[in-house]
């Protein structure tokens, strides 16, 4: 288990620190970028509009800024997502986690599935950004967690992610094994929504997440450091 042995910092490289809240103002970014900074954290994922501002706060840190897009429904058209993600990308974006059509999904629409990660793929791939597509795992059944990872196996995003932690319910360290052993090696596992304490946190990481989104970053850390010390 590799929360066992898993390094302060290690975990910090882990973590997407988040703050996707409609009422957040200025100085919540700064906070935010400022913790990341200060615990070199993987990201800090925002919605599209503060990209600007936190790709300034955290110039040269290391830290990258993440865009969430088609965040939390996914229910946009293809041509929207498309727009949405390069315009995020040249406002700063290093990484892009953009929501599927659940739609399509439900009505076993694959093919239009495949193509939306597709494209969406080789957008980030092209402009050098990394890919993650976030499943929203509380809608779906085990079958179609199981049919979306295969498909990601197939195209390759850098990444497959959980949820976006606004359904009714996150992460589970079921759902977080069912996509890796899907998707392959080469596709990572983002697991997000609902980790709020080490404990869940180390359950994911267990489950073979690499990444994890939450805004409970440095409550986790606290908890981290309380068990282990400074290991």
């Amino acid at each position: 288990m590799r929360s066992k042995t898993i390094t302060r910092q290690e975990l910090c490289s882990m973590f997407d620190h988040t703050n996707l809240r409609a009422c957040a103002k200025q100085e919540d970014f700064e906070k935010l970028c400022e913790e990341a900074k200060r615990n070199r954290f993987a990201m800090v994922a925002v919605n599209p509009a503060p990209v600007p501002l936190c790709k300034r706060l955290l110039e040269g840190s290391g830290v990258h800024v993440g865009a969430a897009i088609s965040f939390p429904l996914g229910q946009e058209s293809l041509p929207v997502k498309l727009f949405s993600a390069n315009q995020a990308i040249q406002d700063g974006a290093d990484e892009i986690d953009y929501v599927v059509d659940l739609g399509n999904v439900k009505n076993g629409k694959w093919e239009q599935v495949k193509e939306e990660m597709e494209k969406l793929v080789l957008l980030c791939r092209r402009q050098g950004v990394i890919s993650k597509v976030i499943f929203e795992i509380c809608y779906l059944t085990q079958e179609e967690i199981v049919r979306l990872a295969q498909i990601a196996k197939t195209v390759g995003p850098d990444y497959i992610k959980t949820s976006t932690g606004l359904g009714p319910h996150g992460a589970t360290a079921e759902a977080v094994r069912t996509m890796k052993q899907n998707a392959g090696e080469k596709v990572k596992v983002k697991a997000a929504g609902g980790i709020r304490d080490w404990k869940s946190c180390a359950a994911m990481i267990d489950a073979g997440a690499e990444r994890i989104g939450t805004s409970s970053s440095l409550k986790i850390l606290e908890e981290f450091d309380a068990a282990y010390g400074a290991r």
